[in-house]
């Protein structure tokens, strides 16, 4: 056996300078965000950074995309302190439902205790985690994050174990998920520019474009979208808006619509959605989604129709303004 390498703990301080200007961001990446959901067993997407939730400000606002809940994370890069504890108690108590993450450097016991305290008297609407960053290297290696956590609700791991086990599906969730598979692994050998999440038991998957509130979205369904009645199924690549700043951003990219769609090579259904915060700009296709024979055309299809909806949209992302 070769000589061993020692690790060797980093400073986060030595890494990120601030926890708004390098903190925040970092965490916000895709990449980083799904570390922090695996550690508390959540499938994380970014909405927002530093955004208002009603009259609250959060860190990063993620949709936990199991169920559409709100996830709050509060950082801070040094020892947990009252403020933020503050901040926690104030989200808690101005939202219906909601978890609530606290990622810091250093956890002391009274806030930790706080923590499981909120757990016990709680329902279950409400969850509170919370956990500890630690950035470690072996010699000149990159640094690695590993997220410890120090609180979680009562039986958590118990609870997401026992659900997920005690699942029902149906034959139609179980065929939306063999067809997602299935496009997974096409996507896997023939696309350099898309990758599908873990294949989920509905009608649509989402794909992430690295920017907040803005992603690709594939559906599979059995409802004709435009006559609006049951056929033997569509299939659809979308371009979908889904945060505070939606609406904006819609009629931003409606400006150049022309330019967008002679880019995508096709006109495209632009829908912005009444009484919702979410808008979409798609193109259909009428298929028979259980000719499992056809699905080799159908991902095909899928496929080319989501990577151009990424190369045509991608492009005007720096120019957009928030609200």
């Amino acid at each position: 056996m070769g000589k061993l390498g020692r690790l060797e703990k980093v400073n986060p301080r030595d890494v990120w300078k601030t926890e708004d200007r390098d903190f925040t961001p970092w965490l916000a990446k895709e990449e980083n965000i799904s570390l922090l959901g695996e550690a508390i067993g959540l499938s994380l997407e970014v909405e927002a950074e530093e955004k208002a939730v009603g009259p609250f400000r959060a860190d990063i606002l993620c949709l936990d995309t199991s169920n559409d809940s709100w996830v709050l994370v509060e950082n801070q890069l040094e020892r947990t302190d009252h403020t933020h504890l503050g901040q926690l108690m104030t989200y808690a108590s101005g939202l219906k439902a909601v978890t609530i993450v606290w990622v810091a450097k250093k956890f002391t016991e009274e806030h930790r205790s706080s923590l499981d305290w909120l757990n016990e008297i709680t329902d279950d609407t409400f969850n509170f985690f919370g956990l500890e960053i630690e950035l470690w290297k072996i010699g000149d290696s990159h640094i690695a994050p590993k997220f410890n956590v120090v609180s979680k609700p009562n039986n958590w791991s118990r609870s997401v174990a026992a659900a997920s086990k005690s699942v029902h599906l149906s034959d139609s969730r179980l065929f939306q998920r063999d067809y997602w598979t299935a496009f997974g692994n096409y996507l896997e050998s023939n696309s350099n520019l898309l990758k599908l999440g873990k294949p989920q038991p509905q009608q649509w998957m989402n794909i992430s474009l690295g920017k907040a509130g803005l992603r690709l979205c594939c559906i599979a369904s059995y409802k004709n979208s435009q006559q609006n009645t049951w056929s033997t199924g569509e299939i659809r690549a979308e371009f979908y808006l889904d945060s505070i700043n939606a609406k904006s951003h819609y009629e931003q990219f409606l400006a150049k619509k022309d330019i967008i769609e002679e880019s995508f090579g096709e006109k495209l259904i632009w829908h912005n959605l009444d009484n919702q915060k979410s808008a979409r700009v798609y193109l259909p296709k009428a298929v028979d989604i259980k000719n499992q024979n056809d699905w080799n055309n159908q991902h095909k299809w899928l496929m080319e129709k989501l990577e151009k909806l990424k190369q045509s949209f991608t492009p005007h992302f720096k120019d957009l303004i928030d609200d």
